[in-house]
């Protein structure tokens, strides 16, 4: 009487028998295999829609400048000026989907110009924080008018001594218990310091902040 042959397959030339443990153990490291990369693409398609997210962030000359498809421009456009949470939410996935279509050049792009907006919007930041700290300590400290002109040869020193001087006298209140004011004086000092702390083509960016710190 033959002998029915096993059911099984060939590894590396070597037969293994369905239901063995070998069997077993192939097919639970393929399994494994498989849910490992099932992750990474869920991963990735979780990366994309945030980058997506993000690109909403950035202005139209910076979107511009991405060489992005026409469809995923208008898109983030679009979803810049939806306000409700729902249809937001849609045109976020639809914005993700298309994300996962631009190839690599064009992702790295995007990344890169966030991190280089971030980056700019960190030093301006700072730029403003020194500023602001040179202000109130120049109208806080008299001495601190010899330790700017130390730093900053080039300073008008008589221009920025009568700022100083207006500065204090528009910021006594005009009756007690007043807030002190912030007038005009107290602006140009901001000014006059941002021209001397700042690049020149650093000027144009922070000049609605100046506005808004600055009343």
């Amino acid at each position: 009487m033959s002998r029915k042959p096993k059911k099984g397959y060939y590894v590396r030339g070597e037969f293994v028998a369905e239901g063995s443990e070998l069997d077993v153990q192939l097919k639970a490291e393929l399994k494994g295999t498989t849910e490992s990369s099932r992750t990474d693409q869920k991963r990735e398609s979780d990366a994309l829609q945030t980058l997506g997210e993000d690109l909403l962030a950035l202005g139209v000359n910076a979107l511009a400048r991405l060489n992005l498809p026409d469809i995923l421009v208008t898109a983030i456009a679009e979803a810049k000026k939806i306000t409700n949470f729902e249809g937001k939410r849609r045109q976020m996935q639809f914005i993700g989907k298309l994300m996962r279509k631009l190839d690599a050049d064009q992702v790295i792009a995007a990344r890169a110009a966030l991190d280089e907006q971030h980056s700019g919007s960190a030093s301006q930041t700072l730029l403003l924080h020194q500023i602001e700290t040179w202000r109130n300590d120049l109208l806080a400290r008299e001495n601190a008018l010899a330790d700017w002109l130390a730093q900053h040869p080039g300073t008008d020193a008589q221009q920025l001594r009568a700022l100083l001087r207006q500065a204090r006298k528009d910021a006594l209140p005009g009756k007690p218990g007043l807030a002190p004011r912030q007038g005009r004086a107290y602006r140009e000092i901001f000014q006059l310091l941002r021209t001397h702390l700042s690049a020149p083509d650093k000027d144009a960016d922070i000049e609605e902040t100046v506005d808004q710190e600055s009343p």
